[in-house]
């Protein structure tokens, strides 16, 4: 897929994947339209490419009623105040922690500049959701979409304000990050911790909710639907493990948490460079680095603060 294609959900009822284009990198985001008696959109993209959205939704012939950002990450929630403007009785669906970020992004933006360094050029200032536009969720309940629900689970690991959305009807599940990164050209799926509330417990606590909900396809929000596979997201808690465990190694061998991050930009693995550019897969790197050196000062000072 590219930049504004549109693919149907293998295994669904008017379920669509669209390629947003997000960082001008194709196959690395998405959001889902799931076209029932009140449609829906699941996550928004980054808010740079809303007009691709625009134009999915049109050539579809759909008109949202519900707009559910798995979580508030600038690259799942950045269009939403766009999609609000021109979609006025749609309602914004959210979980509760995040839902104030979409009322005043102010402090979203903050962090996300922290975050993402030089990849803020790739994104644009979100419009804030009057808040009485905006439904809260904790996570347990169905979302009612007339001919289908959506069921909502709560998954913190990625981040405080991440759910998972269960389409049972159609066994869809929307994972937004809680499954890690699935790369289509690679068939792999790639660890995603960013800063700043990555936590790796939780993050393999969510890999068996979507274990043991076993769903028929999962959609993943870096990039596309994919065959459900047990063995596949098992390895994925492997996979974090080693990922955060090399990260402390290589924390340990060097002079500052600066030169950890620029080692693992330096060693991008080069299937990553082929499939989505060296500039995105050393940015990648960066971020996901910084991200476990925030969760080893985490976990650093939790175990200070027990021994006090």
């Amino acid at each position: 897929m590219s930049r504004g294609d549109i693919t149907a959900v293998p295994d669904s009822t008017d379920v669509y994947c669209v390629d947003t284009g997000m960082y001008d990198t194709d196959e690395y985001g998405a959001v889902y339209v799931v076209d029932a008696e009140r449609p829906a959109l699941v996550d928004t993209g980054i808010g740079t490419n809303h007009e691709v959205i625009f134009d999915a939704l049109d050539e579809l012939g759909v008109t949202p009623d519900v707009i559910l950002p798995t979580h508030v990450h600038l690259d799942h929630a950045g269009g939403a105040g766009f999609l609000a403007e021109r979609y006025p009785d749609a309602t914004v669906v959210v979980h509760e922690i995040g839902a104030p970020h979409l009322a005043d992004p102010s402090r979203l933006v903050e962090g996300t500049k922290a975050a993402v360094g030089s990849q803020w050029k790739y994104y644009v200032e979100p419009k804030p959701v009057p808040e009485a536009r905006i439904e809260s969720l904790s996570g347990g309940e169905t979302v009612d979409l007339g001919d289908r629900d959506l069921d909502v689970h709560h998954a913190p690991g990625h981040a405080p304000h991440q759910v998972v959305v269960h389409d049972r009807g159609d066994d869809v599940l929307f994972a937004g990050d809680a499954a890690g990164i699935y790369v289509p050209g690679l068939d792999e799926i790639r660890q995603t911790t960013p800063p700043s509330q990555f936590d790796l417990g939780q993050c393999q606590e969510d890999v068996d909710l979507i274990r043991d909900l076993a769903p028929t396809v999962v959609c993943f929000g870096h990039f596309g639907p994919w065959r459900f596979d047990d063995d596949a997201l098992a390895g994925y808690k492997r996979t974090l493990v080693e990922w955060v465990e090399a990260v402390k190694q290589r924390r340990a061998a060097e002079r500052d948490d600066e030169a950890v991050v620029e080692h693992f930009a330096a060693h991008a693995p080069e299937k990553l460079i082929e499939e989505w550019s060296e500039r995105k897969a050393r940015a990648e790197e960066r971020l996901n680095t910084r991200g476990v050196l925030g969760y080893l000062d985490y976990r650093a000072n939790q175990r200070d603060a027990a021994d006090e």
